[in-house]
């Protein structure tokens, strides 16, 4: 990419900042990165990893098991990133508690069921290298400490065939991202530093090799302002070299203002994302920058599980995704009809809820479900779900209906033919995959919705997610340049940074098989 482009990317970006500082980013734009002559390394490492989350871990801690001095920099005040909101489930194909309950799945149906998520514009080498170290890779995770509900029925997701998910001892990331910093902070020659924003790419003199990093130590983000990456100063400046290359894992950009609303329009500034503050694409210009290659940028993922009742992740989808879609319903609250299949893929089911929204803006569908239709796994945040809001109980379904202020004949008449279709064998009209016989097994000959109740219900809302585009890379996790097609000497990276994987939408409980695959690989090749 030209650093003419660049600069007018970054004046983009400061469009509603000012024109004096707008004219200060187009500068800094032009400027090419830093090469060995026009720094001094203040420290000196095998690998430098930016970022904490659960590709930079795991690519820590594989470089640092072969014997690797390693620097982790982390530009937040905590560990983690998006990866400790996460909802710990994690997607792996063939795994050994599928074998124990009898699911067939197969590398070849993984691919389909991404294929058909992402558009089929899918890299398939790279959901092939999924599919082939995901178990490995779990049990990585398990000897770096990460606690997972193993010896149960794995979780069944939106757009999978199969259940292959398993799910995490607290539902979330951090059951992963704590222990794995721990494990990696214990190793010989680790060091993670938390406040450390990486600026720059240090290159060799002739420009082709990263070499190192320039970054600032004692940063502090503000998400007072409107671009952190442009507008932020704190923190002393540092130099380190990475004497066998740097691992980029900065993850996506959901809560880049600016840099989201120029890939779609339709993101407004003011628009909530699942994701952590600091989700923003500073690092991922500054690849660019350098020249990687990029992928998909303008592809972001809305999670059609999240709800408007509660500031970013939340628990809805926790409740919603292993609660209430799987065997409940969500319904245009002006029909009280169902409008999609629950169960389908992320961007399917968002595109629907979509179709409402820009016809009523305030008719958020609500989801609704009964106890039995949430998993064992996830009973725990019922309560918490019912105590922040986010999620009301009701007796009746009149009472629900009243609250919502959706006909309530009309929605008795919606599940009572959810229930009889089921009942009677008939083809969901939508096609819900976890309304087939063999999936209807657990209800044990309740109906999907009890109508003795109680019963449970979220009001539904997009959020901006996970951000399918960024860097290319091959299969050993090394960016490719746009100058020459080649790797980039020295340069790694995995995770959300990196593009091409899940095409147009990712399936749900894919970005931990990914992030950790892909970094174990970084940390094996680096």
């Amino acid at each position: 990419m030209s650093q003419e482009t660049m600069s007018r990317r970054d004046a983009l970006k400061l469009g509603m900042v000012g024109a004096g500082a707008a004219m200060l980013s187009a500068a800094n734009a032009m400027a090419a990165a830093p090469t060995e002559k026009d720094v001094k390394f203040d420290e000196e490492y095998d690998v430098i990893v930016i970022g904490s989350g659960f590709a930079g871990l795991a690519a820590a801690a594989k470089a640092a098991e072969r014997g690797l001095k390693v620097l982790i920099l982390e530009k937040m005040g905590r560990v983690g990133g998006n990866s400790a909101i996460n909802g710990g489930a994690f997607a792996v194909p063939m795994n050994r508690d599928q074998k124990q309950f009898g699911i067939v799945d197969s590398k070849e149906l993984f691919i389909k069921d991404a294929l058909k998520a992402g558009l089929g514009i899918n890299h398939v080498e790279m959901l092939s290298l999924i599919a082939d170290r995901a178990q490995e890779t779990f049990d990585f995770a398990v000897k770096c400490g990460a606690k997972f509900q193993t010896g149960k029925k794995p979780t069944w997701f939106g757009g999978h065939s199969v259940p292959r998910t398993i799910v995490t001892e607290n539902m979330s990331g951090s059951a992963i991202i704590q222990p794995m910093a721990a494990f990696v902070e214990k190793l010989p020659g680790c060091k993670l530093v938390t406040r450390a924003k990486m600026d720059d790419f240090v290159m060799s003199n002739d420009g082709t090799t990263v070499i190192g990093v320039t970054a600032r130590i004692n940063y502090r983000f503000d998400s007072k302002l409107y671009s952190d990456d442009i507008e932020n100063k704190s923190g002393e400046k540092k130099v380190y070299r990475a004497k066998k290359g740097v691992v980029l894992a900065s993850g996506g950009f959901s809560m880049d203002k600016e840099f989201r609303m120029i890939q779609d329009p339709r993101m407004k500034p003011d628009m909530d994302s699942t994701n952590h503050d600091g989700a923003t694409a500073g690092a991922l210009l500054k690849a660019f920058q350098i020249g990687a290659l990029p992928v998909h940028i303008s592809w972001i993922q809305e999670g059609p599980w999240a709800s408007p009742d509660e500031r970013g992740f939340g628990v809805a989808p926790l409740l919603t995704q292993q609660g209430l879609f799987k065997f409940g319903v969500a319904v245009d609250v002006r029909n009280g009809k169902r409008f999609m299949n629950e169960m389908a893929d992320r961007k399917t089911r968002a595109d629907a809820e979509y179709v409402l929204l820009r016809e009523d803006p305030k008719a958020f569908p609500v989801a609704i479900g009964t106890y039995h239709t949430f998993e064992e796994q996830i009973y725990a945040a019922i309560d918490k779900g019912l105590q922040g809001g986010v999620m009301k109980k009701f007796d009746t379904l009149d009472a629900l209906a009243a609250n919502y202020k959706i006909p309530a004949d009309a929605l008795k008449a919606t599940i009572k033919k959810y229930n009889d279709d089921v009942k009677n064998g008939v083809e969901d009209e939508f096609k819900k995959q976890t309304l087939k016989p063999d999936s209807l097994k657990e209800l044990k000959g309740v109906e999907p919705i009890d109508m003795k109740g109680p019963f449970y219900a979220i009001r539904l809302c997009p959020k901006p997610h996970h951000t399918m585009g960024g860097l290319k890379i091959n299969t050993k996790a090394q960016v490719i340049s746009a100058n020459t097609n080649k790797p980039i000497p020295g340069f790694f990276a995995a995770g959300e940074v990196t593009g091409g994987t899940h095409g147009a939408s990712r399936l749900g409980s894919c970005a931990i098989a990914d992030c950790l695959v892909c970094g174990l690989v970084a940390g094996e090749n680096i």
